[in-house]
């Protein structure tokens, strides 16, 4: 199974967010130890960076980058993932991104806490940490 993990469930494990740390942290958890394949979208680098340097400073973000990129692999943001963004009318931009480069990269789910904010059209199943959780209860771990 493939999920791409929103920057919004990667800041709060990085950014010990409460109260969504934690559950962020179970998904952290299984992907680490295997049950599924954890994707970040290459925008959220750049994003989680800029956030973690202004709060934490430079060492810090980029020690956070290391840990995002030791558990996920990244799915690309190109010229094609741009294009598809730019006309498909989301009403944020970067939420554009990550749904496209969960598309790239043949996500089954893209994890997020603003479900909202994606389209509902069975192309990625849009969940939110909990729903997540809930999923891989009942699943067995994929390589």
């Amino acid at each position: 199974m493939n999920v791409l993990l929103d920057t919004n469930v990667l800041i709060d494990v990085l950014a010990n967010r409460k109260p969504f740390a934690r559950t962020s942290a179970m998904i952290w958890s299984l992907a680490d130890r295997g049950h599924f394949r954890a994707f970040a979208s290459a925008i959220s680098f750049s994003n989680i960076y800029y956030i973690l340097r202004k709060s934490n400073g430079r060492e810090k973000a980029a020690s956070a980058l290391r840990e995002v990129q030791h558990i996920c692999r990244t799915a690309a943001v190109d010229a094609s993932v741009i294009d598809r963004a730019s006309e498909a009318g989301f009403h944020d931009f970067e939420d554009a991104v990550q749904y496209f480069s969960a598309v790239e990269a043949s996500a089954d789910y893209l994890v997020t806490r603003d479900a909202k904010d994606f389209p509902d059209d069975g192309v990625i199943e849009i969940v939110s940490p909990e729903e997540l959780l809930a999923i891989l209860s009942t699943s067995e771990p994929s390589p």
